[in-house]
C-alpha cells in the first residue's frame, strides 16, 4: 500500500487525472464501498479530502465507519463528469488518523466542525485507475472505440528469503 503522497510521486500524470475527477464539483465527491460484516459492499457517497500528503475522508457515526474499523478495505469511485464517462477508481486501506495535529490541521483546513462525531481517515491505496472514453462516453458500446485506461498497482512486499 502507499499513500497518495507516495503514489502522486511516482505516477504525477495519473494522479492529477484521478484528482480532478474527484474534485471535478469543487469539493472531492465520490462513492465509498466498504465491506459489511457479511462480506457484501455497501456505498455511500462521501467527499474525499485530497492533500499533498494523503487522500482522506472525515467519516461520520454510521454503519459505512463501522465497516471501515472493523475491516478497512474500501473503494472509492469518481461521480460521473456531465460531459462524459471518464472514471477514477482508488481502492486499498483505510487507515483511522490519530496524529493530532493532523486531524486538527485537515478539521481547521476544512471547516469540520467539532460538534459532530466524525473520525478521519486516509486512504491508503493499493491501485489507482483512470479511464477516459473519449467524447462518445461508454456507450454506446462499440468495437471500434476503445476506452483509454490507466492503472497503477502498489508494489507487494516481497517475502523474505529462507535462511538455511
Amino acid at each position: 500500500m502507499a499513500s497518495w503522497s507516495d503514489f502522486a510521486a511516482v505516477e504525477p500524470t495519473l494522479a492529477a487525472g484521478i484528482r480532478a475527477l474527484l474534485q471535478q464539483y469543487g469539493p472531492g465527491l465520490a462513492y465509498l464501498a466498504t465491506v459489511r460484516a457479511d462480506g457484501s459492499p455497501r456505498v455511500h457517497p462521501v467527499s474525499p479530502v485530497i492533500t499533498d500528503e494523503g487522500l482522506y475522508c472525515f467519516i461520520v457515526a454510521s454503519p459505512k465507519r463501522g465497516d471501515l474499523d472493523r475491516d478497512g478495505r474500501y473503494a472509492l469511485h469518481s461521480f460521473p463528469p456531465e460531459e462524459s464517462d471518464d472514471e477514477a477508481f482508488v481502492n486499498g486501506r483505510a487507515v483511522r488518523v490519530t496524529d493530532p495535529r493532523v486531524i486538527t490541521r485537515l478539521a481547521g483546513a476544512l471547516r469540520a466542525s467539532p460538534d459532530v462525531d466524525w473520525r478521519l481517515y486516509e486512504l491508503m491505496i493499493d491501485s489507482a485507475t483512470l479511464r477516459r472514453h473519449g467524447p462518445a462516453g461508454a456507450l454506446p458500446l462499440s468495437p471500434d472505440v476503445s476506452p483509454l485506461s490507466r492503472t497503477w498497482r502498489a508494489e507487494l512486499p516481497r517475502p523474505l528469503a529462507a535462511v538455511s
